[in-house]
This record gives C-alpha cells, sequence and structure tokens, in this order.
C-alpha cells in the first residue's frame, strides 16, 4: 500500500504502530494445528454466553462460556452440534451448530461476507461478531478488493465498530464487574483492535487506536464521507495524545488541520462539511493561542482568521443536535481567541495600556494615562502567565475604567476591568464563569453613559452544553445588576453595544 505523497498529514497518517491483525490469524493458525486434516471451516459465535461442552448434549458439563465474535476450528458434526477447536483457550468441545456461523474464508463467500458486515456493524452491541465479520471478509477478498471500494467499505466498519464499542467502554468505566463489556472488549482485542485511555480535563475517556482509519485516509477507492469519518474520528481532542512539550503539541494540531484540510472534500454533504468545519475551527483556534504564545502575531492572526473563517461557513440549518452542540463548543473557544486576528491600533482615549515581558517570564500590564510624561508611573498594573490581548484594551469616556482581554489558558478567556475609586486605581477580574478553567470567555460589550455600568457577555461549557448569558455589570463590584439569556431582553444591548463588539463576537451567534 503506497503513501503517496509525503504530505505533512500523510506523515501524521503513519506515524503509529499499524496494530490492526484481521488478516484472518486465527484461521492460519488452525491450518497450522490440524495435521491429520485440513481446515474445513471456522465458526464464529453469534450469540453471547454460549455454552462450551464436553460432550455433544445440552446435559453434557460446561467447561466455558463463549462470547460473541470469537472464532473456533469446526473438526466435526454430532447430530445437532459441532465438535470445535478454541485455539485462544487451548480446548475442544461442542457447540450447538444453531449459535454458530460456518466461514470458509474463500473468495466466493466474499460478497455474502461483505452484506453480513454491512447489517451486523448497524447493530449496537454486536460489535465483537462485526468484528469477526471484518476478519473473515478481509480473508476472503482478493488482494486487488482489498485496495478498491471492498476495502474501504471492510475499514470503514471496524472504525465504526470500534468507536462504539470505545464509547461503551467510556460510559462502563469504573464498573469493572460488567462481564458482557469486560468480554467484548477481550474478543476485540483478539481481532487486533486496541482501545487506549486518555485522560484530558480531569476526564477519562476510551479511545480506538485508529488504525483501520489510518489505512481508510489512504484508500483512493474510499468515498469522501468514508474520509470525513476517519478524519473526524482521529482528531477528536479527548482522543488525541497531548504532547508534554508545548512546540509539539502546536506541530500536532498542524498536522490535524492538514488531515482535515485533505477530508473537507466539496463532494461531501452538507453536514458532513460542517462537522469538518467545526473541527477545523476547533484545531486552528489552538493552533493560534499557540503562536500567540510564542509572539508570532502575524502567524497567529492567519490561524485566528481561518478558524473563524471555519466557523462562518456553517449552516446551522444544517446541524443536527449532538452536532450543534459542538458547533457551539467550537464556537466559544474561537470566540476566546478571536482578538488573534484583529489587526493592532493605535492607542487612544484617556486610558491606554502598555505591556512589558518580567523577568520570570509573564506579561505585565501597565495602565497609564497618555497626558502624563513618558517617565510617569503606572497608574496600575498586572501580571499574567497567558495572553494578553492589548488590541481590546476599551477605556469608558470618563476615563475611569478600561476593559481588557486576557486569556490565561486555550480556550477560556477572562475580562479585566482597571477601575478608579477613592482609594486610588485597582484591577479586577471577570472569569466566564464559577467553574474551573475550562472552555468560555467574559466579553466587554459596551459601556453605559456615565461609565459606571458595563455590558458582558459570557459563555462557558459545563456539563456538555454551553451555558450564554448576556449581563449589565456594575463596575465597582463586578457584579451583575441585571442578566439575560438572550441580548436583546436587555435595554441596554440594544441602546449602548459597542460597535466593534457587534460587529465581530461570536456571543451573536
Amino acid at each position: 500500500m503506497g503513501l503517496g505523497p509525503k504530505t505533512r498529514w500523510a506523515r501524521y497518517l503513519w506515524a503509529g504502530t499499524l496494530a490492526i491483525a484481521l488478516a484472518a490469524t486465527l484461521y492460519t493458525a488452525a491450518a497450522r494445528a490440524a495435521t491429520s486434516a485440513p481446515v474445513t471451516a471456522v465458526g464464529l459465535v453469534t450469540r453471547d454466553k454460549v455454552a462450551l461442552r464436553a460432550a455433544p448434549s445440552d446435559r453434557a458439563a460446561s467447561q466455558t462460556l463463549l462470547w460473541r465474535g470469537e472464532a473456533l476450528e469446526i473438526r466435526g458434526a454430532r447430530g445437532d452440534f459441532l465438535q470445535v477447536w478454541d485455539h485462544h483457550r487451548e480446548r475442544g468441545g461442542y457447540v450447538r451448530a444453531t449459535q454458530l456461523m460456518r466461514v470458509a474464508g474463500d473468495a466466493a463467500e466474499a460478497p455474502q461476507l461483505l452484506a453480513l458486515l454491512g447489517f451486523v456493524s448497524e447493530q449496537p452491541g454486536a460489535e465483537p461478531l462485526g468484528l469477526a465479520l471484518a476478519a473473515a471478509t478481509i480473508q476472503a477478498l482478493p488482494a486487488a478488493a482489498l485496495q478498491g471500494p471492498p476495502g474501504a467499505a471492510v475499514m470503514d466498519a471496524i472504525g465504526r465498530q470500534a468507536e462504539r464499542l470505545a464509547e461503551r467502554a467510556t460510559v462502563g468505566t469504573g464498573r469493572a464487574d460488567d462481564p458482557l463489556l469486560t468480554a467484548h472488549l477481550d474478543v476485540a482485542r483478539r481481532h487486533g483492535v486496541e482501545l487506549v485511555t486518555r485522560e484530558r480535563d480531569d476526564r477519562m475517556s476510551v479511545c480506538y487506536e485508529g488504525d483501520a482509519w489510518r489505512r481508510l485516509l489512504v484508500l483512493r477507492a474510499a468515498s469522501a464521507e468514508q474520509k470525513a469519518r476517519a478524519a473526524l474520528a482521529l482528531t477528536r481532542a479527548e482522543c488525541v495524545e497531548q504532547p508534554a512539550r508545548l512546540a509539539d503539541r502546536e506541530a500536532l494540531d498542524e498536522d490535524l488541520a492538514d488531515l482535515l484540510a485533505h477530508a473537507d472534500a466539496p463532494a461531501l454533504a452538507p453536514h458532513w462539511r460542517a462537522r469538518i468545519a467545526t473541527r477545523q475551527a476547533e484545531v486552528w483556534s489552538r493552533i493560534a493561542y499557540a503562536r500567540a504564545q510564542r509572539d508570532q502575531a502575524d502567524t497567529a492572526r492567519q490561524a485566528a482568521q481561518r478558524a473563524i473563517d471555519a466557523i462562518d461557513r456553517i449552516e446551522k440549518a444544517e446541524l443536527v443536535d449532538d452536532d450543534l452542540a459542538r458547533f457551539h463548543a467550537a464556537a466559544v473557544r474561537v470566540n476566546a481567541v478571536r482578538w488573534a486576528a484583529a489587526p493592532a491600533v493605535p492607542a487612544s482615549g484617556r486610558l491606554t495600556v502598555a505591556t512589558r515581558r518580567a523577568e520570570d517570564g509573564q506579561t505585565c500590564v501597565l495602565l497609564r494615562d497618555p497626558k502624563a510624561r513618558a517617565d510617569a508611573p503606572a497608574l496600575a498594573e498586572r501580571c499574567s502567565w497567558g495572553q494578553v490581548w492589548a488590541a481590546s484594551a476599551a477605556p469608558n469616556r470618563e476615563g475611569t475604567a478600561l476593559a481588557l482581554a486576557v486569556q490565561p489558558v486555550d480556550g477560556w478567556r477572562e475580562l479585566w476591568v482597571f477601575r478608579k475609586d477613592a482609594g486610588g486605581w485597582g484591577v479586577q477580574v471577570l472569569p466566564p464563569s464559577a467553574l474551573q478553567p475550562g472552555i468560555g470567555y467574559a466579553e466587554f460589550a459596551g459601556w453605559e453613559p456615565g461609565g459606571r455600568r458595563m455590558l458582558v457577555a459570557r459563555e462557558a461549557l459545563a456539563e456538555g452544553k454551553t451555558i450564554r448569558r448576556f449581563e449589565v455589570v456594575k463596575v465597582a463590584t463586578l457584579t451583575p445588576e441585571r442578566t439575560a439569556f438572550d441580548a436583546e431582553a436587555l435595554g441596554p444591548f440594544s441602546r449602548w453595544p459597542d460597535a466593534a463588539w457587534k460587529r465581530a463576537s461570536l456571543a451573536l451567534r
């Protein structure tokens, strides 16, 4: 199987270990074991908790329980029972013929196996049997067919079933006493499907390693939808192993962005293109933040703009409920980094901000009076390890307060408010929500006349859904005086919104 052009995405696809061992290892083992007679057939267990009995009788002792998807060598028949040999357990016995599916693994059987695979792969809970059928189909298909549409269909079926099994395992995490799930995971592992555990944001996920998806993406015969499904599976943030070094994470995200670009084909249906664009927005937003942290303003601006463009391409009407939730989460992440795309503007107004790099690497924000002498001390100063978006500085007309966007971590943007009171200048931080930093933003949306109240939009991801609020905040305490889930429900958002915010923010999407 040729790799084709050595593009960035092709190198990523083949970087991992190709772990699928579905090319009929059982069949070859059985052939080597049967020295006195050739292997006539292999039987796939079609049900769970099938008894392997010591004799061809329902009253005979049960030696072990078999699970759907297990493969047994068939060595003979006794009435309604088949005499079998289990190479995994190195044990023989008898199983009722109605509980096994005979497969010969030859080319004549390939069309029937493909049809069965297409049906079984859509049945939740039947993943081990579907993987066993995929193994038999790979054994039966000629080499040329494995490079064509039939091979792509098999790889797609393996990937989809492995993903579904991983979802079952994720839901069942902590339920080690579930014998059915444990058995199905064991059978899948024997068929070469590797599942790994990833931890992200204090959540554990069981994920498919993705070998079938990688093989699918380099098949020219794969359809646009199949390639899109594979690309989306390989770029799920919760299943991508994050390198320890930030530079390596950025390089990985660039690989993922390139992979998604190759999967974004014009032939895709609108809802698939929307899914690809949603994932592109998420990936490019991470790249924009990483580049901004390395003081690469120009490339960060390009990445942020690509994230914004991806969100703008999405037609919400094309999204189903699950896709809509992912779209909103991606939009929150993009909005958090959107200031990276903003051009630098000259400081104006009665207050300005400047930044300096501290000795420990933090970025310090200095609030200044532009009318004061150049060597005059700053009115106020605060430092952060995160990214300060200086272009977001928005002073009120009275010169008594200034709002500034600061992003301490990727996907989480806070609002710093410098304000003057009787004791002098100080700064307070308004987070997107009271939760621990995750995905969210708090952003300035305008000043009320008098400068004592500020319009704020806040949105954060909590328990799998985004919660968006529009607030009229008292500057002195940063406490909301009025709150609504729709900006139009608050009169100040109709009368005094900041023009730049209304034009560029994704809070009004």
